[in-house]
C-alpha cells in the first residue's frame, strides 16, 4: 500500500470521506480503505461510507449558533458532508436533521463515483510507512490499527462512553397523545409527547432505578457531557431532565392550550416517517428496561423499538501531545490524523477536521505548504483547541463560542456579541479562501448581516 503521489485515507467515515472529497477536488488521485462491510464495528449497521451511528441531528442549522456558523464555513468551502445533509434534510425546527440512509447513499455515490478516488474495502492494520497518510478511522478503531497508532504516538488511547437513542415505530405510537410542534419556530419538526407532573414522577423513578449495562470492570465509566446517558442525567436531580431535554419551553399542547409539565419530543428518522428517533434519550439501560421504562411515556404505551438505545466505547488520541494545527503528526509531516479520533467530538465538528486534513495532505503532496486556518473561525478554533489544551485534562469538545477568540472591545447582549463573532469568522475565512486561493462553494448566508 505505497503512495507516493496520491493519498491514502484510512477510514470512510465523515471525516475520511469529507478528506478525499477536498484532495480529490484539488486534483490529487485519492485510496480510500474502509473495513466495513466486510469487518463491521459494534455501532454501525451497513456498509456505506459515512453513516451516522448515533443521532440524525447535525445540530442547529442557524447562522447565529455555533454548530451554525460550522456549517456555513464548511458550505463555503465545498464540503462534500453538508452538501449531501442539505440534500437529505428532513424538517429540524432550525436543525440540520438528516433522513440517514439517504445521507449515507448520497456520501457514498459522491465518493464511489468520483474520478480521483478509489474505494478499497479492506481492514488496514500497519501505519504505511510511506506517502501521504491521513487515518480517519473514528472512535472505533480496529484493535490491531489502534496498538500500532499506541506505539506510534507513545501513549495510550484516551477514551469515554457514548450512548445512542433509541428508535421506535412510527405505526405504534398513539398521536391521540401527542402533538406536533417545535419549542422556537412555527414548524412540526417534532411529533411532542405531553407529560402532567404525576406521570413526570412516575417516569423519573422509574428511570433512576432501572437496570443499566456496566462498563468493564476495568474501565471508569466515562461520558462526553453533551450526550449524557438520560438515566444519568436524570440522577442529578428530580427536575433536571424538566429544566433539560424534556423542558416544555415554547410548547402549549393544542388540547388543553396549557404548557404542559414536560414533554418528550420525537424526531423523524426518514422523509417516510414511519421512524422516529427518542430525542435527547441516549441511554445505557438493559434492552428490557428500555422498553418497560419509556412505555411510561404518553403516547408511547405500546410502541415497538426498532433500535434499542446502546452504549459503546469511543478512542481518541492525547492531541496536544500528538498534532499540529494542521493535523499533522508532529513526528511525521506526511502523516495526518482527523476525525473523533483526535478528540474533536461530533458529526460536523469531525467532518471540519477532515477538511482540513483533506486540504492540507493535497497541499503538501502538490508542494505546497499545510494551512493553519484562522482561530477566528470556527474550523480553526476546533484545530487551535485539541492541539493546545492541556494534556493532562484534554477531553473531546463540541465547537462552541467559547472557543474563538474573545473581540477586540467587549459587547453586550451575548447575542450581538455572538453575531458579531460570526461575521468576523466569516470574513476571516473570505479573505483566507481568496488568499490561498482555496476551493469556493456557495454558502446558505451569503448576505447575512449580524446587525
Amino acid at each position: 500500500m505505497k503512495s507516493k503521489g496520491s493519498l491514502t485515507i484510512i477510514g470512510g467515515g465523515l471525516a475520511g470521506c469529507e478528506a478525499a472529497w477536498q484532495a480529490a477536488n484539488m486534483g490529487v488521485k485519492v485510496r480510500l480503505y474502509e473495513m466495513r462491510p466486510k469487518v463491521m464495528t459494534p455501532a454501525h449497521k451497513t456498509g456505506k461510507l459515512s453513516e451516522l451511528v448515533c443521532s440524525n441531528s447535525l445540530r442547529s442549522d442557524l447562522i447565529d449558533k455555533p454548530a451554525g456558523l460550522l456549517k456555513e464555513e464548511m458550505r463555503r468551502l465545498d464540503s462534500l458532508i453538508i452538501r449531501c445533509a442539505d440534500r437529505a434534510a428532513l424538517p429540524g425546527g432550525g436543525a440540520l436533521t438528516v433522513d440517514r440512509e439517504k445521507f449515507a447513499q448520497l456520501v457514498t455515490e459522491s465518493i464511489e463515483n468520483h474520478p480521483l478516488v478509489d474505494v478499497i474495502r479492506e481492514t488496514v492494520t500497519e501505519i504505511p510507512n510511506e506517502g501521504t497518510i491521513i487515518i480517519a478511522t473514528g472512535p472505533l478503531t480496529h484493535d490491531a490499527l489502534a496498538e500500532k497508532i499506541c506505539q506510534l504516538i507513545g501513549s495510550d488511547f484516551l477514551y469515554f462512553y457514548d450512548a445512542v437513542s433509541p428508535i421506535v415505530d412510527a405505526e405504534t405510537i398513539d398521536y391521540d397523545k401527542c402533538f406536533w410542534g417545535s419549542r422556537y419556530r412555527d414548524e412540526p419538526a417534532y411529533l411532542n409527547c405531553p407529560m402532567t407532573e404525576d406521570e413526570y414522577r412516575k417516569f423519573w423513578e422509574a428511570l433512576i432505578n432501572a437496570e443499566q449495562h456496566e462498563p468493564h470492570e476495568f474501565e471508569r465509566a466515562i461520558f462526553f457531557e453533551g450526550c449524557l446517558p438520560i438515566e444519568e442525567m436524570a440522577k442529578r436531580g428530580y427536575l433536571t431532565l424538566a429544566y433539560g431535554p424534556l423542558r416544555p419551553t415554547g410548547l402549549a399542547d393544542p388540547k388543553t392550550g396549557q404548557r404542559p409539565f414536560a414533554i418528550v419530543q420525537l424526531r423523524p428518522e426518514n422523509a417516510e416517517m414511519t421512524m422516529f428517533n427518542l430525542v435527547g434519550f441516549q441511554t445505557t439501560l438493559k434492552w428490557g428496561e428500555q422498553q418497560r421504562v419509556f412505555r411510561l411515556i404518553p403516547g408511547l404505551e405500546k410502541a415497538e423499538f426498532l433500535r434499542y438505545g446502546y452504549i459503546h466505547r469511543n478512542t481518541y488520541i492525547n492531541s496536544p501531545v500528538a498534532l499540529l494545527p494542521t493535523y499533522q503528526f508532529k513526528g511525521r509531516s506526511d502523516l495526518f490524523f482527523a476525525g473523533q479520533l483526535t478528540g474533536v467530538e461530533g458529526y460536523i465538528e469531525s467532518a471540519a477536521s477532515g477538511l482540513v486534513a483533506g486540504v492540507n495532505a493535497a497541499r503538501l503532496i502538490l508542494g505546497e505548504p499545510p494551512l493553519i486556518f484562522p482561530p477566528e473561525t470556527a474550523i480553526g478554533a476546533l484545530a487551535y483547541y485539541i492541539t493546545t489544551a492541556n494534556p493532562k485534562h484534554f477531553a473531546p469538545m463540541n465547537i462552541n463560542f467559547g472557543l474563538l477568540p474573545n473581540l477586540e472591545k467587549k459587547v453586550k447582549p451575548k447575542e450581538l456579541r455572538h453575531r458579531l463573532m460570526v461575521a468576523r469568522a466569516l470574513e476571516t475565512l473570505e479573505d483566507f479562501i481568496a488568499q490561498h486561493r482555496l476551493r469556493r462553494g456557495k454558502g446558505k448566508y451569503e448576505n447575512w448581516s449580524p446587525k
